[in-house]
């Protein structure tokens, strides 16, 4: 089968080509494509050349955030599932390409398994969110944040889900830090500091952290909102870094712990949905830019990756996609 997908075929090169579908297996399926969205961080460096080892091997259709309609399934699995919204993480059901991690196709082949069903969210372009949602709720899961006090440095998509998560989570204070006063308005964090426009250190005087969850991966950020752990602190890197440099003194004074926070945990998918169908967790303010799939995509790659306003991009693949959706939640808010 074939299907129009999105390729990276070289450092800062990316087209939109016919690729081959492999064939369905007995306990995979098909899903027609509706939403993907354009992740800022794995796929801005792979774009780069920052990440030359598998599976970021030129030519590769990037894509982890995918949300469609499930059309076809193989033998073995329950057909009252087509017709229904799921998303998917990706797949590497192709022939002649690479796929790191393959979702931004036009028609996605993969395992039952890698699936999650939609269920109870009325807008499925929310869908979008769970990888996010679930990566911010594996670094608030980390950090244990209750009844604890939390520094987030970095108000994207991730630093923003983990600030309102946190606060869910039951921490007793929540405070962030971020340059783009368009992102720090959507900030549900008790104290919210600007850095470009604000002094930090006095800003936050008199205060110390038991947790600093960092979404930015700027060294210098991190070396700041080091001196307002708590001895005995904790750090929470929730991004992919190339190295890491910072100040090991205030690590050393202070006996501080680091955890690296990879990816989201097993269920945690599916711990994101229910927030969200329950009205609990408020995706929709990430999602602020929208661009159709044609023969101008790398504009679009363009703009997600160097815009600060653009929080997150989603790319629509069908026309229907176009139109303006519901809010995410069928429940009302408790």
């Amino acid at each position: 089968m074939k299907s129009k997908a999105i390729v990276f075929t070289g450092v800062r090169q990316i087209e939109l080509r016919e690729v081959t579908l492999k064939p369905l297996s007995s306990t995979d399926v098909l899903v027609e494509t509706w939403w993907s969205s354009i992740s800022t961080g794995t796929e801005k460096m792979a774009f780069n050349g920052l990440i030359p080892s598998p599976p970021f091997i030129y030519p590769f259709i990037p894509g982890y955030e995918t949300v469609g309609k499930i059309t076809e399934v193989g033998a073995h699995v329950n057909r009252e599932l087509i017709g229904r919204y799921a998303y998917i993480a990706g797949s590497f059901g192709y022939e002649g390409v690479n796929a790191a991690f393959g979702g931004a196709s036009q028609f996605v082949a993969c395992p039952v398994e890698s699936l999650t069903v939609l269920e109870g969210i009325e807008n499925p372009q929310c869908g979008i969110a769970l990888p996010l949602g679930a990566t911010a709720l594996h670094i608030v899961d980390l950090a244990a944040v209750k009844g604890k006090k939390v520094l987030v440095l970095g108000q994207g998509a991730v630093g923003l889900l983990a600030a309102e998560l946190a606060k869910l989570m039951g921490a007793a204070l929540v405070a962030a830090t971020e340059p783009s006063q368009n992102r720090l308005r959507h900030s549900p964090a008790d104290i919210r500091i600007n850095p470009d426009t604000e002094d930090v250190m006095a800003a936050l005087a008199g205060h110390e952290f038991d947790v600093l969850i960092d979404s930015t991966g700027i060294m210098s950020a991190i070396d700041t909102g080091l001196r307002f752990l708590k001895f005995h602190g904790q750090v929470i890197f929730g991004g992919y870094y190339q190295r890491m440099n910072i100040d090991y003194s205030q690590a050393f004074q202070k006996e501080l712990s680091f955890i690296a926070a990879k990816q989201w945990a097993k269920g945690d998918l599916e711990r994101v949905r229910k927030l969200i169908a329950e009205g609990r967790l408020n995706t929709e303010k990430i999602f602020t830019h929208h661009h159709p799939v044609d023969d101008a995509i790398t504009d679009a790659y363009m703009q997600a990756f160097n815009d600060p306003d653009c929080m997150k991009m989603i790319l629509t693949w069908k026309k229907e996609a176009e139109e303006g959706g519901t809010p995410c939640h069928t429940a009302p808010k408790p």
